[in-house]
């Protein structure tokens, strides 16, 4: 089945499969349903996409690559997921905020996807990763496609904020070999400045994440007079320190690679003229995180 936007439907509608039951929305309808207007028809093909997207048996898919060494261990398949409460300062792929603009596609196709690269997991030890946007916006689809990928023996990774940690299930959390947890900041009110959101969330996913000893790495992204802070940055390692699951912690550098979109989408970017911290800083800011035994990349 070939993925659709069932939001944006076309004139003549492909079948859509919601658990196991067949809708052709391109059939011949009742006199009752053929006199809906375009509006109501969007209105309940949106309906039927959100019921699909809440059973998980589809997913609003932004994009996907086949990347090496980035989103986790090996060569990965990475799913990068629509929609992101957080409205990060230096976020750079502003158009997965929205989950209405994403792809919706059905996870058989996405497994189908995986399986065609069974042998590129094995060979460089790599597998699966689920970004986004926020993956735990869709959590029904993470938990399922993740129990899909263990049952093909490949390996998987969450990459998160973990604002949304509260709705990943144990059952999930069962088929997850490693999490990338973005600690974006460690003080709560820097937290909000960069965010818009509580830092309290992510803490408590850590937490628990830390509980059932899944395997974290930790991004944080120095970005210049932002997060960069000696208290802000001494706060993260406090965090990070109590977790003792955490493999590694990767210093992300700030860049602008991602201000073009912002434009287009003609989003104000609050970011504008900041620079990528110079040598020293990284050394800095690294150096706060080995200070404490930690693994620094």
């Amino acid at each position: 089945m070939t993925a659709i936007n069932l939001g944006f439907p076309s004139v003549a509608c492909p079948v859509v499969e919601l658990s196991g039951e067949h809708v052709d929305l391109s059939a011949p309808v009742s006199d009752d349903v053929s006199a809906l207007t375009d509006a109501d028809r969007k209105a309940e093909l949106h309906t039927l996409e959100m019921k699909a997207i809440r059973e998980g048996t589809v997913a609003s898919v932004h994009s996907w690559e086949l990347v090496t060494a980035v989103d986790g261990p090996g060569t990965r398949m990475t799913l990068f997921l629509s929609g992101c409460l957080l409205r990060c300062q230096y976020c750079h792929n502003p158009d997965t905020w929205k989950m209405r603009d994403g792809l919706v596609t059905p996870i058989d196709e996405l497994v189908a996807r995986m399986t065609r690269y069974l042998g590129v997991f094995k060979a460089t030890n790599g597998g699966l990763t689920i970004s986004g946007g926020e993956p735990l916006m869709q959590p029904a689809f993470v938990k399922r496609m993740f129990k899909e990928a263990h049952a093909l023996g490949v390996h998987t990774t969450l990459d998160t904020s973990g604002y949304l940690g509260k709705s990943a299930s144990d059952e999930m959390l069962d088929n997850i070999d490693l999490v990338l947890l973005d600690v974006k900041s460690g003080l709560p009110e820097t937290y909000k400045k960069v965010t818009g959101r509580e830092l309290a969330p992510t803490i408590a996913f850590g937490d628990r994440l830390a509980e059932r000893n899944i395997p974290v790495w930790v991004r944080f992204v120095l970005v210049p007079g932002l997060t960069d802070a000696v208290d802000n940055v001494e706060a993260v390692v406090d965090i990070v320190k109590s977790w003792p699951n955490v493999q590694r912690v990767e210093v992300l550098p700030f860049h602008q690679m991602g201000e073009d979109k912002w434009d287009r989408l003609s989003i104000p970017y609050p970011l504008h003229g900041v620079h990528p911290p110079e040598n020293d800083l990284l050394a800095r800011v690294k150096g706060q995180f080995e200070a404490r035994g930690l693994t620094v990349f």
